[in-house]
């Protein structure tokens, strides 16, 4: 095993806009049609999405049936509330104008054919990252590369993230969540790769990682050991009323960008090899 380190952290100040939209699928098991809600709001001064579906049967050649008509909003401190319209450009609801805060608690509201469904989270406050590096590693012949990210746990506080991963321009994808149970307060290193196993010596990796809620770490925790071959693969639970199917997640987020091709090798040789 050899390790590369960067010397600074590379921060995007989300100029990323519709492009941070990750790819998940969900495994239904349901024989009637349920709402799934997918809401995932951040810190970031972008146009806010949240999508709207029906679930479809399994021998449905459509992936999801979007929901166009559904009222949505989401009310935050001193009950302001932000409405969300459907645009057939991003295929769900958007807001241009709303940007969550740290520390403050949002409540999410949505109407599907007269049914309510409604959810409320307090957005996390972030954990720095106070070094960035890269690991390659050899597996079975084949070789793999991480991106490493280390800091400082907080003590004492219940902390859950969650990545999601872009590589060389490609659409994010969900990568992994964490939680501290078995490492609170300590200096911890959070290896972070891709689920398609692209990442090159030549490869620029977006990483954006968020500070989530108890709630929405069991969401994707689930969703990420979910047995895809299995014959009745199980709904992650939600954290939305009314038998509604999906998540809604306000986190703090950070962006980080890994150029491989410009890293420099030390010459630190792994004494487990």
């Amino acid at each position: 095993m050899k390790r590369f380190f960067i010397p600074a952290i590379v921060l995007l100040l989300c100029q990323l806009l519709t492009s941070c939209e990750e790819i998940i699928d969900i495994n239904l098991n349901d024989a009637d049609q349920r709402v799934v809600i997918e809401a995932n709001i951040t810190n970031f001064p972008n146009t806010q999405v949240i999508y709207i579906s029906r679930t479809v049967p399994f021998n449905d050649a459509r992936p999801r049936e979007v929901v166009t008509d559904a009222e949505v909003q989401i009310t935050g401190p001193r009950n302001n509330t932000f409405q969300f319209v459907y645009s057939d450009q991003h295929q769900g609801y958007i807001n241009r104008g709303f940007t969550a805060r740290e520390n403050a608690t949002y409540s999410l509201r949505v109407i599907v054919d007269g049914e309510v469904y409604e959810s409320t989270e307090t957005m996390p406050m972030p954990v720095p990252v106070d070094s960035v590096g890269m690991l390659r590693e050899n597996i079975f012949n084949d070789t793999y590369y991480f991106a490493t990210l280390r800091f400082q746990d907080p003590a004492g506080v219940a902390n859950y993230y969650k990545y999601n991963v872009s590589v060389d321009d490609k659409p994010f994808k969900f990568f992994s969540v964490f939680n501290d149970k078995f490492n609170d307060g300590l200096y911890v290193t959070h290896q972070i790769g891709s689920v398609d196993d692209d990442i090159e010596m030549t490869s620029k990796v977006v990483i954006r990682r968020q500070s989530i809620s108890a709630a929405v770490y069991r969401y994707w925790n689930e969703f990420q050991s979910t047995n895809p071959g299995s014959a009745a693969p199980a709904n992650p639970t939600s954290n939305i009323s009314n038998g509604a199917l999906g998540y809604f997640s306000v986190s703090s987020e950070t962006v980080y960008e890994f150029d491989f091709s410009t890293y420099q090798e030390f010459s630190i040789q792994d004494t487990s090899e």
